[in-house]
């Protein structure tokens, strides 16, 4: 399921992330990578603010969508 549907104050594992190959370079720079552990902290206005590997990050719902847990 993508990251979107993904509920407040749940922990997932990353299985892909998609896109356009700038985008999925994008997001693997800020840690986003398969088989990492990401943590869903609230939703705000459309983004999704997450914890990945110790840091917390927003990232808009198109974003969101193309990271697959």
């Amino acid at each position: 399921m993508p990251l979107t549907m993904a509920q407040p104050g749940e922990s997932s594992l990353i299985k892909k992330v998609g896109g356009r190959p700038e985008t999925r370079q994008f997001l693997e720079n800020l840690g986003f990578v398969a088989g990492g552990r990401i943590s869903v902290i609230s939703r705000i206005g459309g983004n999704v603010i997450v914890e990945v590997k110790g840091a917390r990050v927003a990232v808009n719902s198109d974003m969101a969508a193309k990271i697959m847990v």
